[in-house]
């Protein structure tokens, strides 16, 4: 553990902050959207509405007695919450509260109809049958040729730049595909990364932990990623990290890995035969897929819980996506963006990184001068404009 304290952690009450913008725009936009989505009847239009009402005004409510999950949420801190503000509780947690009460109001883990139908599925599927999503698939062709580590760093990079598809920023931020990708990472630890996934006679013991963020044109990356390293002889298995039900509008479930693979095997050329060869190494286990509860805890990962704990410190590497996972990787608190990001990964209990795009104003581990040019030349909207991105490892 390290011995560097943590900020307090982020709050949503502070007007005109990313925080506060996110509980008080972006989720009524998410809700109006799954409002319009399906043909929902009177009764999920008044929870969904009632709902919205809420966030803007009311106080967070505990779940039915008869949820589920009523009791794991009760351990995740509900009745500390219950009664507050949405805006006076951690950021992380009141996003994540409101990911499930909206799954609550459409009655996804009820008994009618509507149970266990994903509100978010429409958008994902537009985003893979997305005319950008089929050009992605078609340069896939000519990478093929390429050296292997040519090929290495494409697939790494495709992985990670991958992440600004995430349709719940996009909800938020109409703009956010038009911006150019600013080529220069703020960290980048590639080469550690790679020196722990060795191409060697040693690959076959190995096992990475691949923590899923966005399905889609996030996913499709993400799982090319995994095949070349299978490939490529740099690890012998890959265990697929998704969220066990929908959250955050985008986030990957085991659905939408399924999906993201047919739409694989469905695309001409070398997507095809990528995606043929992941859906064999599921079958045989080489690749298999992973829906802790924990996935979709309120949580950072310093509280996950002591199966995964033993998990992740059996994993030759540990890959972390996205930027929610990043929050809860190094604690969704107001870190000096010098603070090394060994030090506040220190908990983990194996090797550690991280691959995001900056969408949220946590960060850890840059250099002074990176730091001072980002300022000088962006104020701090480089923090949240999902230009820039990190690769952090920690071995």
């Amino acid at each position: 553990m390290s011995d560097t304290p943590a900020p307090p952690v982020i709050l949503g009450d502070e007007p005109g902050s990313f925080p506060h913008s996110v509980l008080a725009e972006r989720h009524p936009a998410i809700i109006r959207q799954v409002r319009e989505a399906f043909p929902y009847g009177p009764d999920v239009h008044r929870r969904l509405d009632a709902l919205r009402e809420s966030c803007a005004e009311g106080v967070v409510e505990a779940l039915p007695d008869t949820a589920p999950d009523r009791e794991r949420w009760r351990g995740w801190g509900l009745d500390t919450c219950a009664g507050r503000s949405w805006f006076d509780v951690p950021w992380l947690w009141s996003e994540s509260y409101f990911y499930r009460q909206l799954l609550e109001a459409v009655g996804y883990f009820g008994t009618g109809p509507w149970r266990g139908i994903d509100p978010f599925r429409p958008f994902k599927l537009a985003e893979l049958d997305a005319p950008e999503t089929d050009a992605e698939l078609a340069a896939l062709d000519a990478l093929g040729v390429r050296p292997a580590h040519e090929r290495d760093r494409a697939l790494l990079h495709g992985s990670l730049w991958g992440n600004r598809a995430d349709l719940g920023f996009r909800l938020s931020d109409a703009r956010a595909q038009e911006r150019a990708a600013v080529p220069a990472l703020v960290a980048d630890d590639s080469d550690t990364l790679w020196s722990l996934l060795p191409a060697d006679a040693a690959a076959g013991t190995r096992t990475l932990c691949l923590v899923a963020d966005n399905s889609g044109r996030e996913l499709i990356p993400d799982l090319l990623l995994a095949a070349h390293l299978l490939a490529q002889g740099r690890c012998g298995r890959v265990v697929l990290h998704v969220k066990p039900y929908p959250y955050y509008v985008s986030d990957a479930t085991t659905a939408d890995v399924v999906d993201a693979l047919r739409k694989l095997t469905g695309a001409p050329g070398a997507a095809a035969d990528h995606g043929r060869r992941l859906w064999t190494a599921m079958t045989e286990g080489a690749l298999t897929i992973r829906a802790h509860p924990f996935s979709a805890a309120p949580l950072p990962y310093t509280a996950m819980p002591a199966d995964l704990h033993d998990e992740f410190g059996r994993a030759s590497l540990t890959v972390v996506k996205g930027d929610l996972n990043y929050r809860r990787l190094v604690g969704d608190s107001r870190w000096r963006a010098t603070t090394p990001f060994a030090d506040v990964t220190a908990y983990f209990p194996g090797p550690v990184a991280a691959l995001r795009t900056l969408k949220s104003d946590v960060v850890t581990g840059l250099d002074a001068a990176t730091e001072a040019a980002l300022v000088a030349a962006e104020g701090q909207r480089w923090r949240t404009g999902g230009t820039h991105a990190l690769i952090q490892v920690r071995d």
